[in-house]
Parts: structure tokens; sequence; C-alpha cells
């Protein structure tokens, strides 16, 4: 498959379903074991006109979806992350922060990636080795250290158990950046990263749809992306915590957080 054609049909996919959120009402939610942990019947049907987009254009193409009951295995050698609806509980109560996030995945390496927030009508968009863009514009990250960052923070809702792994990191960002901001999409919490409107995005948990785009296009733009231990993220299916920002933003931050 050619990158800048998956691209392309990533993004006409995105831009055709996000027409669903944006005229949404009579908004139905079931829980997903939690009731911080939702899905609606946008999020499932934006999903099947996702895969039914793709799959059009590339017949053998393979999927791991957030909302599907047995996501595929993530041994195919070509693969589709997709998550319909990141930021959900924002959908629900029309805040107005929502996205679709789609990856393409090649033996498991993000290399091309795209999220789309259709409220602000902002497309950002990667190809590994291309850098990443905003609207067809090239966008870069700040690197200016934790002292001068908005710290764009995500707080693991659905697993309390991390309760005090997630206070320990807003501390760290809270005493010492210039602010914090929880937005409640971390697709976009990296997107912000990679556009230099926030110069670090941490989170204790996530799925691998909710940052395989993200992280792709915050690293595409200059960012170090790894798990609070320093390791890369995974792309396995595991659930890793997320460290985003530019080089010395990260550094600061693991040198505080480790003190802490």
């Amino acid at each position: 498959m050619d990158p800048q054609t998956i691209l392309e049909t990533i993004c006409a996919a995105e831009r055709s379903c996000a027409e669903l959120m944006l005229a949404a009402h009579d908004i139905l939610t079931r829980d997903k074991g939690s009731v911080r942990n939702l899905v609606t019947q946008y999020d499932l049907k934006i999903q099947t006109l996702l895969t039914a987009h793709l799959s059009r254009v590339f017949p053998s193409a393979h999927f791991y979806c957030e909302e599907s009951e047995t996501p595929e295995s993530l041994d195919a050698e070509e693969i589709f992350m997709i998550d319909p609806i990141d930021g959900t509980m924002n959908f629900v109560h029309a805040l107005r922060q929502s996205c679709i996030s789609i990856a393409y995945l090649r033996d498991r390496t993000p290399v091309v990636g795209a999220v789309y927030n259709p409220y602000a009508d902002e497309l950002f968009t990667a190809i590994r080795g291309e850098g990443a863009r905003l609207n067809g514009s090239p966008i870069h990250v700040t690197d200016r250290g934790l002292a001068e960052s908005l710290v764009a923070v995500g707080t693991a809702p659905y697993n309390p158990e991390l309760s005090d792994v997630t206070l320990r990191m807003l501390r760290t960002a809270l005493l010492n950046s210039l602010d914090i901001r929880r937005m409640g999409s971390a697709a976009l919490d990296l997107c912000s990263v990679a556009a230099g409107r926030c110069g670090l995005f941490c989170e204790p948990l996530l799925s691998p749809w909710d940052y395989a785009a993200g992280a792709l296009i915050a690293e595409e733009a200059g960012a170090v992306c790894r798990m609070l231990n320093g390791s890369p993220l995974p792309y396995d299916g595991s659930r890793p915590s997320v460290i985003a920002g530019g080089p010395n933003t990260v550094e600061d931050f693991f040198l505080l957080y480790n003190k802490s």
C-alpha cells in the first residue's frame, strides 16, 4: 500500500463520518463495565462506516478497533487501528472536544496517522519520515522545557487503581509547569503537543487506538513519546503509560517525576 494513498483514503473516510458527529442527537449510551467508560450508537455506526470505506479501497485490510468485541490480531502485516470517537464522554456531554483517530500500521509500526476534530475542522496528519501537518501546513513541537510549558494530562478514569500514579504525575506537572489542562481526548492532546500548543502530554494508561495516530503525528512533529519507564511505546495490544513532548521537556518531566 502506498502511504500517500492510504492517508488520502483515511482522511476522506474521517471527514465523511464526522458529519454524523456534528449532526448527533438523541445520543444513547451504555457502559463498558464502568459508568465512566461509555459507548454510543454513534461510536458503533462511525466504526462500521470507517471499516466499510477502507475495505472498499483496501479489500484485504485488517482492523483493530476500539468498539470491536474481538479485535483482529496485531500479528497482521498491515492493519488499521481505529478509535471512532476519541473523547466519547466529551461527545455525550456536548463539550465539542472529540475526534476520529485512525493509524495504519505495518509490522506493528505506525506508518500513517490522521486525527480529525470536526468541531474545529482541524485535520492532523503524518506519514512516517515526512513530518506532521495540520490542515496541510507543517507543524512542530515547542521544546522550551517543562517550566515554560502547558501540560495536557489524562487521568485514566477507567482505572481508579492507578489514582496514586495519576496524582503523582499531575503533581509533578502542576508544580513544575505553567499549568495543566485536562481536555478529555488523548489523541487530540497528542496533536496539541505536535502543534506546539502544549509542551507535554502525560497519562498513566492508554489503549493503543487512543495513541497510535496521535503519537505518530507528535513524533513526526519532533516529539519524544515514551512510557513512564522510559521505554518506547508498544504496539502489541498492551495498555501503557504515555509521556510525549519535546526532548528537553520530556527529560525535565522524568527527572522531576522520579524525584517526587
